[in-house]
C-alpha cells in the first residue's frame, strides 16, 4: 500500500492487486494529473493499467531481478533465497529477470554464471530468460519497445515531459543547489515550456531525455512488509529523467514497469534499494498500476559491521562453491541471516525452509555475516552425509589434488573415518590428509613443546621400540590391525613400565613424528597401509615405517638435549 499526503494533495491510498488469504481485499485507484498545477485528483478506473496481464486472483508472483554485471553476492543469493521461500510457502511463482540494461558492463558469460550459482544453491524459477513463461521476455534488453510505448504514454498524460537541458546546464544546477545546501533538484525551464518551445527544439534535433513531473510538496509513504510504514517527502525529490538522450531507459523506469507487466505481486528486495520504491512509486501511480507490496531486507554486514564487501574476503555464492561449501550448508547459513523460525534450531533443509518461512519474522537490523559459523556449519552438514557419498567427494579431491593415485580404495574408506571431524570444507581435506602423512619429526623435537617429551627419557622409548621393529613384532602387530596394535602398545608399556601419557605421547612423536593428532592407534595402523597400499603419490613427503626407522637410527639425542637447553635460555632472555 501507498499513500501521498499534503497540501494541496488528497490523502490517497492505493492497494495492490492481491487478494490472498493474509491480505485485505484490494481497492483500486487510477491518480489523474494535470501538469500546469502538480497536483492529483482521483478519477474512476475499472482496469488499471489497460492492457495489463492479469494473475489470477490472490496468486502470489515474486521476482528476483540480478544485473549480470559481476558475480552472484551472497546478499544477491539470499534475497533470492527468501523470494524462493515466499513464493512456495504460498503456492506462488517465482520469476527470475535479468535487469541487463547496462550495456557496458552487462555480459553473457555473468548471465550464465548467476543462473549456474542459482542452480547449484537449488532455487529452481518457475518463469525466466532460460525456461519462458507467459511474461516474457525476460531480459530488459529485450524489452525496450514496451518501455517506450509507457513512456509515450507518459508524455501525453504529461506526467512526463521533453528535457532539452545540456549536461553542462544540469551540473550547473547542482552547483547551484549545493552552494544553497538544498537538495539537487531539477530547476531547469523545461517543466513549463510551451509545446512551441518543445517542437522548435525537437525539429532542430536537439538532445533531450523524458523527464518526469514530481510534485512540489506532499509525502508519499508506504507500509513495507519488513520495516512498517516508510515515508519521503516529496520536496527532496525533484523531477527525473526516465529515458535518456540516448534513447535507453533509466533503472527506474524499466523495473517499474517490468514488475507491473509480470503481474509481481511482492517486491522483496535489498534495503540499498529502497530510496527507488518513491521514484518507483510515482511512476505507478502515473500509469495507474496497481502497487505490489513491498518488503526490503537488510543487508549482510561484515564483522565490523560496514557492508560486507571483497575486502572482507570472498563474497560471491561462485567463491564459495570454489572454496567447498556444500550447497545445502550455504541455504540454510543464508535464511538464518536476518530470518528465524522463533526456535532454537538451526539446523533446515531447503523443504523445512519452505515449511516455516514468513515474511514476518524477517529482521530488519543487519546481519553479520561469520564466516566461521558458516565453515562449522558446512562441517555439520559434510559429516551428515551417507558415508559413501562422503568417502567419494573426499577420495576424488585427494586424487585431483595429487595426494593419492586413485580415488576409491578400503585405506580411502579407512582415511575418510579418521580424519573426518577436522573437515569443515572439502578443500580442508587435502590439508589434513598431507598433516597425517607428514613427519616432522626433527621440527617438533627442536619446538620448545617437545621439551618434556625428549627430558621424558624419549631416546630410551627410541631404543626400545627400534628393538620391536627390528625383531618384527611391531610390523606383526600392525598386520593384524586394531586389536593386534592395542595387544602389542600393552606389552610394550608394561615392558618400560609405563602407561597412559607416559607411554602414548613418546610413541606418537616417534610414531608420527607429531604432538597431537586423531587417535593414535588408527593413525599408526593407516599410516603401516599407506606405506604398503602403493596410494601415496611419490614426492608427498610421506616416510614408509622402514623409512621412519631408519631416521630414528640417526637422532643424536644429546644434541637435541643440548639444543633444547638453549632454547630455554634464549626465552628466558627474550623475557
Amino acid at each position: 500500500m501507498a499513500t501521498l499526503v499534503g497540501s494541496p494533495w488528497m490523502r490517497i491510498r492505493v492497494f495492490p492487486e492481491v487478494a490472498s488469504p493474509f491480505f485485505r481485499q484490494p481497492s483500486i485507484y487510477k491518480l489523474c494529473f494535470s501538469p500546469l498545477r502538480r497536483n492529483f485528483s482521483i478519477c474512476a478506473s475499472a482496469i488499471p493499467g489497460d492492457g495489463l496481464p492479469k494473475r489470477a486472483e490472490g496468486e502470489v508472483r515474486v521476482r528476483f531481478a540480478p544485473s549480470p554485471t559481476g558475480n552472484l553476492h551472497v546478499g544477491g543469493a539470499r534475497t533470492a533465497l527468501f523470494n524462493y521461500l515466499f513464493a512456495r510457502s504460498n503456492g506462488g511463482k517465482f520469476v527470475l529477470r535479468i535487469e541487463d540494461t547496462d550495456l557496458e558492463r552487462s555480459t553473457k558469460e555473468s548471465e550464465e554464471a548467476v543462473l549456474r550459482d542459482l542452480s547449484w544453491l537449488g532455487l529452481d524459477w518457475d518463469e525466466g530468460p532460460d525456461v519462458g513463461g507467459d511474461y516474457g521476455p525476460y531480459r530488459q534488453s529485450e524489452r525496450n519497445s514496451l518501455y517506450k510505448q509507457y513512456a509515450e504514454k507518459l508524455l501525453k498524460s504529461g506526467h512526463v515531459y521533453h528535457c532539452f537541458c545540456s549536461n553542462e546546464e544540469l551540473e550547473k544546477m547542482k552547483e547551484i543547489a549545493k552552494l544553497k545546501q538544498l537538495p539537487p533538484v531539477y530547476t531547469g525551464r523545461w517543466a513549463r515550456a510551451t509545446d512551441e518551445e518543445v517542437q522548435e527544439e525537437l525539429e532542430k534535433g536537439t538532445p533531450h531525455t523524458y523527464r518526469f513531473r514530481v510534485p512540489k510538496d506532499g509525502t508519499l509513504k508506504i507500509d513495507d512488509l519488513i520495516r512498517g510504514e516508510v515515508s519521503w517527502g516529496l520536496d527532496t525529490l525533484g523531477d527525473f529523467v526516465i529515458m535518456r538522450s540516448n534513447g535507453q531507459p533509466v533503472y527506474n523506469f524499466c523495473v517499474t514497469v517490468d514488475d507491473a507487466t509480470m503481474a509481481i505481486s511482492h517486491v522483496i528486495r535489498a534495503e540499498e534499494h529502497l530510496p527507488n520504491t518513491l521514484r518507483q512509486a510515482l511512476i505507478y501511480k502515473a500509469l495507474g498500476f496497481p502497487m505490489p507490496h513491498f518488503a526490503h531486507v537488510s543487508l549482510i554486514l561484515a564483522p565490523d559491521r560496514s557492508k560486507l564487501s571483497k575486502r572482507h574476503g570472498a563474497t560471491s555464492v561462485g567463491q564459495f562453491r570454489e572454496m567447498g561449501f556444500l550447497p545445502k550448508a550455504m541455504v540454510n547459513y543464508l535464511a538464518l541471516l536476518g530470518w528465524g523460525d522463533g526456535t532454537e534450531n538451526e539446523f533446515y533443509t531447503l523443504e523445512h525452509l519452505v515449511e516455516n518461512f514468513s515474511i514476518g519474522r524477517v529482521n530488519k537490523s543487519g546481519a553479520i555475516f561469520d564466516l566461521t559459523k558458516l565453515r562449522w556449519m558446512n562441517g555439520q552438514y559434510l559429516r551428515a552425509l551417507p558415508s559413501g557419498e562422503l568417502t567419494k567427494l573426499l577420495g576424488e579431491h585427494w586424487k585431483s589434488t595429487g595426494i593419492l593415485r586413485e580415488s576409491e580404495a578400503l585405506f580411502i574408506r579407512e582415511a575418510v573415518d579418521l580424519l573426518k571431524d577436522g573437515i569443515d570444507l572439502v578443500t580442508d581435506a587435502e590439508k589434513v590428509l598431507s598433516n597425517l602423512l607428514s613427519y616432522p619429526l626433527y621440527d617438533t623435537l627442536s619446538s620448545p613443546e617437545g621439551k618434556s617429551v625428549l627430558e621424558d627419557k624419549l631416546s630410551e622409548v627410541s631404543a626400545n621400540l627400534l628393538a620391536a621393529y627390528d625383531s618384527g613384532e611391531f610390523h606383526a602387530a600392525l598386520e593384524e590391525g586394531h586389536a593386534g596394535w592395542q595387544k602389542w602398545v600393552k606389552s610394550f608399556g608394561k615392558s618400560m613400565k609405563r602407561k597412559g601419557k607416559s607411554l602414548f605421547m613418546p610413541l606418537r612423536v616417534l610414531l608420527t613424528g607429531k604432538l597431537h593428532g586423531p587417535d593414535m592407534g588408527a593413525s599408526v595402523i593407516l599410516l603401516h597401509k599407506a606405506g604398503t597400499c602403493g596410494l601415496v603419490t611419490p614426492g608427498t613427503g610421506f616416510l614408509t615405517f622402514e623409512e621412519k626407522f631408519k631416521m630414528l637410527r640417526e637422532v643424536d639425542w644429546n644434541t637435541f638435549n643440548k639444543d633444547q637447553t638453549q632454547l630455554e635460555s634464549a626465552s628466558i632472555v627474550s623475557h
